[in-house]
């Protein structure tokens, strides 16, 4: 064929090859895995390489890749070749930001689901805590763990066999079963982008290489608003720091419209504002916003 590109995969850098794949290779659904380690320490993190391969047994297959950058492995491959049970979390439009930012690199032992201001249920059959949040819940026992190779980016196939389904009924048709656009999955494409199902691509920056706040970390007037989704949330959650006072007092002092909004003293209509900025991807000026007196 005229003008194609022929690669030979031993011929590039990993990294190269890596953003072929999953460039290529998409939409990917997202296995939003909650474990528990040895001290029975939650941990939540999402992965991209997933599907279902089997109905007879039930079973669904996720691949925490060996990281590409220092070949060191993840909290979820540890955590289940110690404790060998898993629950996978369907992953839709109303927690994609959440997801994002949970797949921040905390320390050993920091609870994800904290760090995104997620809810964790008990699950009833296995030890790791389900999404609240999520439309679909696979609480799953690990069958076998196969690791692919030894290299950054080895993956290492868990293997996952369902024992119990939990489902939020919001999400089904008239006839009891799954409503494709009511369920509103997200699933991964090439680099920041992400395909909503019906509705076409968007954008998730990264979480922070220097690691966000989290949503544990914000003041609990914003975090309980009745303005804010948790989408918004997680992108506020993904700041380094807070503004400080002389870089609010700046922001709000620079605008005359600002500073009658925050004289009004109504919370709604500030975080309604607020909003816009996140809407605009200005989250550092949201924060500016909300943080006014």
């Amino acid at each position: 064929m005229a003008n194609t590109i022929s690669i030979d995969p031993k011929d590039i850098s990993i990294p190269e090859l890596h953003g072929y794949l999953l460039g290529a290779i998409g939409p990917r659904p997202i296995a939003f895995a909650s474990t528990i380690d040895e001290k029975g320490r939650p941990n939540l993190s999402p992965y991209s390489f997933f599907n279902v391969f089997s109905a007879n047994p039930p079973i669904l297959i996720f691949s925490p890749a060996r990281r590409v950058r220092d070949n060191t492995t993840k909290h979820t491959l540890a955590n289940v070749e110690t404790v060998k049970e898993v629950v996978i979390n369907v992953v839709n439009f109303d927690i994609v930001q959440q997801m994002s930012l949970s797949s921040t690199e905390y320390p050993e032992g920091v609870n994800e689901f904290l760090k995104a201001g997620l809810t964790m249920v008990k699950s009833d059959l296995v030890q790791p805590f389900r999404v609240a949040e999520s439309p679909v819940q696979f609480e799953c026992k690990v069958t076998k763990i196969e690791p692919l190779g030894s290299g950054g980016g080895a993956g290492n196939l868990i293997f996952s066999e369902v024992l119990k389904i939990h489902i939020n009924p919001a999400i089904l048709d008239e006839n009891g079963s799954i409503d494709p656009i009511k369920i509103d999955q997200v699933a991964r494409m090439g680099g920041n982008w992400y395909a909503r199902a019906n509705k076409g691509l968007f954008e998730v920056p990264k979480p922070l290489t220097s690691m966000g706040i989290g949503v544990d970390a914000i003041p609990e007037e914003i975090r309980l608003s009745r303005v804010l989704t948790g989408n918004d949330l997680g992108m506020l959650g993904n700041v380094a720091a807070l503004p400080t006072t002389a870089e609010i007092n700046e922001f709000i002092n620079s605008n005359k419209e600002l500073r009658t909004l925050v004289g009004l003293n109504d919370i709604d209509l500030l975080h309604r504002s607020a909003q816009e900025y996140i809407n605009r991807n200005e989250v550092y000026l949201a924060w500016k916003l909300l943080l006014a007196k």
